[in-house]
């Protein structure tokens, strides 16, 4: 791998939240007005929910939507030649690959600290210190990894980006409605526990109301997103590399 091409292709790819409108609402300005929404109708006592409860799940939320963009800038980037463009150039696909994933890992990050700094007004609360913290933003990096994978496949089976856009939402709604702070018995539970979203949620929700790291359920929690994250990706680029560039 050549770092100074992978170097430029990072830069390029972060440059693109701020030339495309659409994308930057997503990817960073949706978490901000989605925490602010919920801040405004939920931070209340008497409207009976716990906003604190709520924020480890509005993490999730943010991050699912990277589905939609990667799967968004993948079509596009195909339909538009680019992807038939690189193989003529010494470009390899690992390098191509591997700054897209470290640029939306990136703002995964940025995404957390986003609804951290704006749920801190509404009365958030977390009893977590610094090692917790870094844990927390591990976790969803890592759980970023599965949204740019399910990415992947969405623009693997989508050959245009606005099909890319409606395909998106088979993966983004189970994991907006049954891994987030939605709470669900029966069937409904036992469903949550086969997305990632379900894990993420879970840990960061005992991190933030005081569990110790050392707390079992936290490292289960850790194992299953990895393994599931890191599964989805390699599935997600075998896909794509094999069926999507064309």
């Amino acid at each position: 791998m050549n770092l100074q091409r992978f170097s430029a292709l990072l830069k390029v790819n972060l440059k693109k939240l701020i030339r495309q409108p659409a994308t930057l609402f997503l990817m960073l300005l949706f978490p901000a007005v989605l925490t602010l929404v919920f801040g405004l109708a939920f931070s209340d006592p008497a409207s009976g929910m716990d906003f604190n409860v709520m924020v480890p799940g509005l993490f999730a939320y943010a991050v699912i939507f990277m589905i939609m963009t990667v799967a968004q800038s993948f079509s596009d980037e195909r339909q538009g030649g680019l992807l038939k463009r690189l193989n003529v150039t010494p470009m390899t696909s690992g390098e191509f690959m591997g700054s897209h994933i470290i640029s939306n890992m990136v703002t995964a990050v940025l995404q957390m600290a986003i609804v951290f700094v704006i749920a801190l007004p509404f009365g958030f609360t977390p009893q977590v210190g610094v090692g917790g913290m870094l844990f927390a933003f591990l976790m969803m990096s890592i759980f970023s990894l599965s949204s740019i994978g399910l990415g992947l496949i969405t623009a693997t089976i989508a050959k245009s980006p606005e099909a890319a856009t409606g395909v998106s939402f088979i993966f983004i709604l189970p994991q907006m409605f049954l891994g987030t702070f939605m709470n669900f018995s029966g069937a409904m539970e036992v469903a949550g526990r086969f997305v990632p979203s379900y894990y993420l949620t879970d840990a960061v929700e005992r991190i933030f109301f005081g569990t110790p790291l050392t707390d079992v359920n936290i490292w289960i929690d850790f194992a299953i997103l990895s393994i599931t994250s890191f599964v989805i990706i390699i599935i997600g680029i075998l896909l794509f590399k094999k069926y999507g560039k064309a």
